[in-house]
C-alpha cells in the first residue's frame, strides 16, 4: 500500500495516515492478519515523527482496525473489522451532520450530494473487487 502524505493540508497527519490505512483495509489492499510497518520503521520511512504513526496506530487500534501485538508487530485485525451497530450509526450520523450543513450553505444539492457519496462508494467497491 502507497501513503501519500500532504504537509501542506490543514488535516493533520496522524489523520492522514489513519484515513489511508483504513482506505487500504476497504480496498481490500490490507488484508486482515497483514502486517504493517513499525511504529519507527514507518516514521523514517515517511520522514514523520514517530509520535505521529504511534497517534494514527493508537487510534485505529482503539477503532478495531489493528491490533498491536508484542511479538507479531501490528497488524489489520485477524477478524476483519467490525461490523457496524446502532454505536457505530450514531457516530457517523455526528460526521456526516457538519459535512452536510456545509454542504448546504454552499448550494450543494441533495442529489449532488448524494451522487457524489454514490460515485465514492462505488470507487471503493471496484477497487476491493480488483
Amino acid at each position: 500500500m502507497f501513503i501519500s502524505l500532504d504537509l501542506e493540508t490543514e488535516e493533520p497527519i496522524y489523520t492522514q495516515l489513519k484515513q489511508q490505512i483504513i482506505e487500504g483495509i476497504a480496498k481490500k489492499e490490507l488484508k486482515p492478519g497483514e502486517g504493517l510497518p513499525s511504529v519507527r520503521s514507518l516514521a523514517a520511512d515517511l520522514g514523520i515523527n514517530l509520535h505521529t504513526v504511534n497517534k494514527a496506530y493508537q487510534q485505529l487500534k482503539q477503532e478495531g482496525f489493528i491490533q498491536i501485538h508484542r511479538q507479531k508487530g501490528v497488524v489489520i485485525h485477524p477478524d476483519g473489522v467490525q461490523k457496524a451497530d446502532e454505536s457505530y450509526y450514531t457516530t457517523l450520523s455526528a460526521k456526516l451532520r457538519p459535512l452536510i450543513a456545509e454542504s448546504i450553505c454552499r448550494d450543494v444539492s441533495l442529489d449532488e450530494f448524494q451522487k457524489l457519496c454514490l460515485q465514492i462508494y462505488k470507487d471503493f467497491e471496484k477497487r476491493s473487487e480488483s
